[in-house]
């Protein structure tokens, strides 16, 4: 037989190197490659540069008692909204997953601001025209300190020569570690209370400063800031007392926070996700496909009744987690995310299919989003349900948008936790959720020092629900429903919540229930009110 080998051909071996992926484009993967790049190295080197001028650890000879942590190179290119790169940044990481609880860390959890809260801050911006300013913490966790005993090893390629067997006595609250979100959160919160500032109790991620007609408010997300007030000289103050504690970056107005694009108009401003959105679809080699005119098919119900399951459900976990986050501006694909959720223990092929077509719609409308524009101070509901929906357990869908003004600032469509008898009891169901969420939300405006001149409104379009919130009434069908979801006609009778009758064509919260096709949902009604632009 004849061979390469006998005829004197050899054919080259392409290695796997460096040279064959553009990592000025994409992130190394390892040390080894950013380390054989000098825009890598550079990042690295002032990674480790402000480590030590923080003081991160201290090196001391190891012992047998210490459980060492392991660390290791993360590396992140920082883009514009165009595209473009803005930075390469890389950050030492320790290996949290060798800490062991009780020894190396108590304590984990950390809050992070709610996305209500931060669209009833756009809101308040777009309605009192207030400035609107956006900082970064550089190393943030590094400002958190340490209440237990943490040793780490050296990083990769800046072990002391001199002691190079030595190991790190962290000191401060480096990345990766369990208890460093809470540690830098506990740093951060404690000095904004000596500023003056004071926590919301519904928030914990949201600072209020109220002295005399001076109001200043700020988000905490992590180590991205979000300050806005009434007196932008007041802003700028308390920006400068942070910098004298915290090493600030002052990014100037808000145009990209967390995959948020804002863009200023004549009258307030519009929040879209379009860069997130194309980055996703380039995730999922989705760039070039066909688009879909509704983000959810009417004709066949998502079920568990399918024996095709994944081999890798990763992957469909990856996407709806992604199509999670797009929710924040995107009312539209809220029911259809919510109905793909349910199937993350045992996804099938069609649950798939599902989520790729929630993609196909998004990619043809990539430029929609929520505007934020001036507005009464008024809290506004819609209410719906889907009555036994669900076809595997045949449970009911909650439908709740709420408004401040024009704005909407909370959507969500949430499953039942049992089936309801009737649609009634539905909607009885639906109305107490919305309820829920109306006196959270004027909890945050009352944190704000923001007073409603009336009760929130609820529109419901079931009149034997509004009936039985409005009606101490019983009857065989509804009597069994349990006492908590009464609080809602508790809230009627001290006049704390509104209840009105909305016909079905013009239930804002009817696509947060059901799949609808594509001519159902008047547009001229959603740009009204603002959800899509």
């Amino acid at each position: 037989m004849q061979t390469r080998s006998k005829s004197g051909i050899v054919k080259k071996k392409v290695l796997a190197t460096s040279t064959t992926t553009n990592y000025l484009q994409t992130e190394p993967p390892t040390y080894k490659i950013a380390s054989q790049i000098p825009e890598w190295r550079a990042a690295m080197a002032s990674e480790f540069d402000a480590l030590q001028r923080q003081h991160t650890w201290s090196l001391i000879p190891p012992s047998n008692d210490q459980n060492l942590v392991g660390c290791r190179w993360v590396y992140k290119i920082k883009r514009n909204t165009d595209g473009s790169v803005s930075r390469y940044k890389a950050r030492l990481v320790a290996k949290g997953f060798h800490q062991k609880a009780g020894v190396d860390f108590a304590e984990t959890f950390s809050p992070v601001v709610k996305p209500p809260t931060v669209r009833i801050i756009l809101s308040l911006v777009a309605q009192n025209h207030w400035p609107l300013r956006q900082l970064d913490v550089s190393n943030a966790f590094l400002h958190g300190f340490l209440k237990e005993n943490v040793f780490m090893a050296q990083p990769l390629g800046f072990v002391d020569s001199a002691q190079p067997s030595h190991v790190c006595k962290l000191h401060k609250s480096l990345y990766g570690l369990k208890q460093a979100p809470r540690a830098w959160f506990e740093r951060f919160t404690s000095h904004l209370l000596t500023l003056g500032f004071t926590a919301s109790l519904a928030d914990a991620s949201l600072f209020v400063l109220h002295t005399g007609s001076t109001t200043v408010y700020l988000l905490l997300y992590v180590d991205d800031i979000i300050i806005t007030g009434n007196n932008s000289t007041v802003v700028s103050d308390v920006i400068s007392q942070l910098s004298t504690t915290f090493e600030l970056k002052d990014l100037g107005p808000l145009r990209y926070f967390l995959g948020l694009q804002i863009e200023y108009k004549r009258v307030g401003f519009f929040v879209h996700q379009q860069k997130y959105l194309t980055d996703l679809l380039h995730k999922f080699h989705m760039t070039d496909c066909k688009t879909a005119p509704t983000p959810i098919a009417t004709t066949t119900p998502l079920s568990t009744d399918s024996n095709d399951a994944l081999n890798d459900p990763t992957p469909f976990r990856s996407l709806v987690g992604a199509l999670q986050y797009a929710t924040f501006t995107r009312p539209d694909i809220t029911f259809a995310v919510n109905r793909v959720c349910q199937f993350m223990h045992k996804p099938c092929n069609a649950h798939f299919v599902a989520a790729k077509r929630i993609l196909r719609y998004l990619k043809g409308s990539l430029h929609k989003g929520v505007l934020f524009q001036p507005g009464p101070l008024a809290l506004t509901a819609f209410t719906d349900a889907d009555w036994a929906g669900d076809p595997s357990d045949r449970r009911s869908t909650s439908g709740v948008v709420v408004f401040l003004g024009h704005n909407p600032i909370t959507w969500l469509a949430k499953k039942q936790h049992t089936v309801s008898r009737s649609s009634t009891e539905a909607e009885y169901r639906s109305l107490a959720t919305g309820a829920a969420e109306l006196a959270w939300l004027r909890q945050v405006l009352c944190d704000l020092k923001l007073y409603l001149p009336s009760a929130p409104l609820i529109w419901c379009d079931n009149t034997s629900a509004l009936a039985l919130a409005s009606n101490p009434v019983f009857h065989g069908r509804t009597k069994h429903i349990e006492v908590d979801y009464h609080f809602v006609r508790e809230k009627v009778v001290r006049g704390d919540l509104l209840l009105q009758f909305i016909s079905t064509h013009d239930q804002l919260a009817d696509i947060f229930t059901k799949a609808l096709p594509i001519y159902s949902v008047s547009p001229i009604m959603f740009q009204t009110h603002g959800l899509f632009h």
